[in-house]
């Protein structure tokens, strides 16, 4: 297998260690390299819920009959991934169960680098060895994890030639280096992996790249024909020659002091990058409102805001339990003690308005959910995010099909419009995510004609749609709310 790095060389980034730069002008939305995973693994919580292979979210897997840990959309994702699960599969059923998903990424990490050695392919540019792992930098409760984490490996793996030094760099290179996987709708995370050219592109918290993984065709009957999972490093803009890559490892949504504590202790560096440096955009996160020239005491806005912090880990917990209804509750007090105080963009504000349009539209109150959609991707789009971010096309997305559902097909076709002209740059035209919005697009944009010819007649159609009542007079091509 060779891998196209022509885009890419490695460069000394001075106190960043190794980084990658450009070799040439790239153009937004193209895509500078795509790597398959070196090895990757499902999340614990997750592993009947996920295929172990493709990493897509689906009902009634097929569960493997050796180990009855790992489930497959079918037998051909099952033979697929056979090759990177048989000593896995083996392991398990001997230490009869399945271990954490650091010691079985560690392991898989280990019979890969045993396999092929730490490069598997033309275009790989260092070795899984040559990753840093920062084990001298861990604090004591991270030593102490990584210890235990050693003692299990060991138990699963109690065959290994590996030292407890190497096994412990690797842990460290996991830890450091780890990419989180999502579902083929990009709306959970659902497993890590290991990528070793991905690790060598820095992080700036305002970044020119993003990073999208793209399941790949899992749609062929002969798994011979199946196209691996891999991440896509896309720029976000126009990159001139020698000007280095970058991605943010954290979400720009949080203030700079947080966002250099949470870099700090997973990746052991001190972000100097522009946006923390100069806390770019830290005072609209953390905004009061204002009403005539006038804003709230700093006492009620810390009331506010300290009342906000418990009210989302209630929202958490409600929502952990599935108590749906609960959460709506919660989110409404919350609201309404936040509007007249807090500012628009505030963090608080946004996350609160995120979950209460997010349970609204599952619980079907499409209208009072729309709203909050709304909200919320208006503090986003004027004040915060990158005008093209993966987040932010994400939450368009959400909102429009959200006013849609709602039957304001006015705002949820230019939602998805604008969300559609974001997801082209961040995923591209073939992953599944654009293809799904592109069919919504199209729908949306045939029923707003068939709106703006009578409205009536539209809201009469929609109705019987969402009632599943017999329409005569709607054309065979036309199907109300497919999605």
């Amino acid at each position: 297998m060779t891998l196209d790095m022509d885009n890419v060389e490695v460069f000394d980034a001075g106190e960043k260690g190794r980084g990658l730069r450009t070799t040439k002008d790239l153009w937004a939305g193209e895509v500078v390299f795509a790597e398959p995973s070196f090895a990757a693994v499902v999340f614990d919580s997750l592993s009947q819920q996920v295929c172990h292979s493709c990493f897509r979210r689906q009902a009634n897997l097929h569960r493997c009959a050796q180990c009855k840990f790992a489930h497959y959309c079918d037998r051909t994702c099952q033979t697929a991934c056979w090759d990177e699960h048989k000593q896995e599969c083996a392991a398990i059923k001997k230490y009869e169960k399945a271990p954490n998903e650091n010691v079985r990424l560690t392991a898989r990490v280990l019979w890969r680098i045993q396999k092929d050695t730490g490069i598997v392919s033309d275009g790989q540019l260092t070795s899984v060895d040559q990753l840093e792992d920062h084990v001298a930098d861990m604090l004591a409760d991270d030593l102490k994890e990584l210890k235990i984490d050693v003692q299990n490996f060991l138990g699963y793996c109690p065959k290994t030639r590996h030292g407890t030094e190497y096994i412990s760099h690797i842990f460290g290179i996991i830890k450091c280096n780890g990419f989180t996987l999502s579902d083929q709708r990009g709306l959970q995370a659902v497993g890590v992996g290991l990528f070793p050219n991905l690790c060598l592109v820095n992080h700036d918290c305002w970044p020119n790249c993003t990073v999208i993984l793209n399941h790949g065709n899992q749609s062929a009957l002969n798994a011979a024909y199946h196209s691996k999972r891999r991440i896509e490093l896309r720029a976000l803009s126009k990159i001139a020659e020698n000007e280095e890559l970058t991605v943010g490892y954290v979400d720009f949504l949080n203030v700079s002091t947080d966002r250099q504590r949470t870099l700090k202790h997973q990746y052991h560096f001190d972000c100097t990058c522009k946006s923390c440096s100069e806390h770019l955009k830290d005072d609209l996160k953390m905004a009061a409102k204002e009403t005539d020239g006038n804003k709230p005491s700093d006492e009620l806005v810390k009331e506010v805001q300290e009342f906000s912090l418990e009210c989302l880990a209630k929202v958490e917990a409600a929502r952990t339990a599935g108590d749906f209804h609960e959460v709506v509750k919660l989110c409404r007090e919350c609201l309404e003690k936040q509007e007249p105080v807090l500012g628009n963009t505030h963090l608080y504000h946004l996350r609160m308005l995120s979950a209460a349009s997010e349970v609204l539209a599952y619980l079907q109150f499409f209208s009072e959910a729309a709203e909050y959609a709304g909200r919320l991707v208006e503090g986003y789009i004027r004040k915060l995010y990158h005008p093209i971010n993966a987040h932010l096309g994400m939450a368009t997305m959400r909102a429009g099909v959200t006013y849609w559902h709602a039957g304001l097909i006015e705002v949820g076709h230019e939602m998805i419009c604008k969300a559609y002209a974001i997801l082209m740059v961040t995923h591209g035209p073939n992953h599944a995510i654009t293809k799904d919005l592109e069919s919504m697009r199209m729908q949306t944009e045939m029923e707003l004609r068939m709106f703006k010819q009578n409205e009536n007649v539209y809201h009469s159609m929609r109705e019987a749609a969402l009632q599943n009542k017999p329409m005569a007079n709607l054309p065979k091509s036309i199907t109300l709310f497919s999605h």
